[in-house]
């Protein structure tokens, strides 16, 4: 049954980011690192990230001509999920990383996972920062821009790896006597609740930094 469950969601979340691709294609956004957080998003999102999406996503399409009045929720919602789309790229390419190498830490697959993943969605997710920024402040200069990405980004990513972290602590730990295999769709079922309570964690540290003008608003 969990087995059923896990393809059906991974297949809702699939047709999910297909239908965004498609609609970005033709409607690209003004900041184009969202070209990709959107459909990224649409992956663990499912129908929800469809809806965050046409509703406040096409507000900021290049041809958009309606008038942007969203509230801070919806803005901090955006930002985060810009935070959340680096993230789980980074986090789902240290997998096959870590399934491939045998790698471990003290004996721990687990850990071996913390320690990879984190690494690469830190990398990935101030990329994705960096061209959020500079395109838009190139006065700041390539440099400064990098700089501004890591004070934009660092507790948001690591707000959302706390989230991600603890529901894989609980998979390992708590729901299964032997843990689901990356092989398996199970596996890939669980990241997409892990991205989504990752999400819930980093979006109250996005909420600051937005109101503080550390983050833009995308």
């Amino acid at each position: 049954m969990l087995t059923t469950i896990s393809w059906v969601a991974l297949s809702i979340g699939i047709i999910s980011s297909a239908i965004i691709i498609v609609d970005v294609i033709r409607h690209p956004q003004h900041m184009k690192v969202m070209n990709l957080v959107w459909p990224i998003n649409g992956w663990f999102f499912g129908p929800f990230a469809l809806w965050a999406y046409f509703k406040w996503g096409r507000l900021n399409a290049k041809d958009s001509e309606r008038e942007d009045r969203r509230k801070t929720p919806a803005k901090v919602f955006v930002s985060t999920s810009h935070c959340a789309g680096g993230c789980t790229v980074g986090d789902a390419a240290g997998v096959p990383f870590v399934a491939l190498t045998g790698f471990t830490i003290v004996g721990s697959t687990l850990f071996a996972h913390y320690l990879v993943e984190f690494i690469l969605a830190y990398l990935v997710g101030i990329i994705f920062q960096y061209y959020a920024i500079y395109p838009m402040n190139k006065d700041l200069g390539k440099k400064g821009a990098l700089k501004s990405a890591i004070k934009a980004d660092s507790a948001a990513l690591i707000a959302f790896e706390i989230g991600m972290f603890g529901w894989m602590a609980i998979v390992h730990f708590v729901l299964f006597t032997v843990p689901p295999k990356p092989d398996t769709a199970v596996y890939w079922f669980m990241m997409q609740i892990a991205m989504i309570l990752g999400f819930l964690t980093s979006y109250p540290a996005n909420w600051i930094l937005v109101k503080k003008g550390i983050k833009e608003v995308m």
